[in-house]
């Protein structure tokens, strides 16, 4: 299967055309978040100022929900099309993912040292995050051998999602219910507009992100494409000293089995 979208010429030339105005629009909703969350949106009469953290919080870890579930639809559209770029997409969202998890990891321990009395707590909900954190680590460290591996890794790890998702009503936790759903909100207005103009700031901070890595990997194969058509001859002897270290190794190898089955041979006699 072949999509025309995913050419990367067509990236690149996109990429450069849009990458500027993307950044400016994230610099001017982050702007926006911090001036509204700070001046505008009041203090809590519970927690006071220290509820401000949630403006952070909230946004990473509803980004780093989203970007496992786009790299998992990623890891499934390479194990069915085996196109590279569906790979880049899955290796550049686990960056992106492990650093909001991260974050929302670390807001929330100081979100509630006040609020509990500790930076941490074997929670189901902090606990499940965690586990997150970790499945993302594990996907960066499966992509440097195997993309097919790492695309059924990640597949599989997706199960983790409802599990963060739902553990707030399946568990006695201390972390509380989700103040927004698909049923309302009981936040008011304007606390909640601070924590979605930085939910669009991440998507935008996430873009960019995505693009600086996807551009540098394809500059990076260009750049091999081109160093072998200028000296073939230096490919040429790379590619006989590589098979030529291939055979020793297999003479060696050779060499130990029938050295092997001797010794099991007069051990028998």
């Amino acid at each position: 299967m072949y999509f025309e979208i995913l050419r990367p010429y067509l990236i690149m030339l996109c990429s450069s055309r849009y990458a500027q105005i993307l950044i400016g629009f994230c610099w001017f909703l982050a702007a926006m978040a911090i001036y509204s969350s700070i001046w505008v949106a009041p203090s809590d009469f519970q927690q006071g100022e220290n509820y401000r953290i949630i403006y952070i919080h909230v946004p990473a870890a509803w980004m780093s929900l989203l970007i496992y579930i786009a790299m998992a639809i990623s890891s499934v559209l390479f194990l069915l099309t085996k196109h590279p770029l569906f790979q880049l997409f899955s290796r550049s969202g686990a960056k992106i993912g492990a650093l909001f998890t991260l974050c929302t990891l670390l807001t929330g321990g100081f979100w509630g040292k006040p609020m509990w009395g500790t930076f941490w707590v074997w929670d189901a909900r902090l606990t499940s995050v965690l586990i997150l954190f970790f499945i993302y680590l594990g996907a960066l460290r499966f992509q440097q051998f195997s993309a097919d591996v790492a695309s059924i890794f990640i597949c599989i790890g997706l199960i983790n999602i409802p599990i963060i998702k739902f553990s707030v009503n399946w568990w006695n936790t201390l972390h509380q219910p989700s103040s927004i759903s698909q049923f309302g909100t009981s936040i008011h207005i304007s606390m909640l507009i601070p924590i979605l103009l930085i939910l669009t700031s991440f998507f935008c901070l996430s873009g960019i992100f995505f693009i600086l890595e996807t551009r540098q990997i394809i500059l990076s194969f260009s750049s091999f494409s081109v160093k072998s058509r200028i000296n073939p001859q230096n490919n040429k002897k790379k590619q006989g000293f590589f098979l030529y270290k291939q055979s020793i190794k297999q003479k060696h190898l050779r060499k130990g089995g029938l050295l092997f089955g001797l010794s099991k041979l007069f051990k028998a006699l």
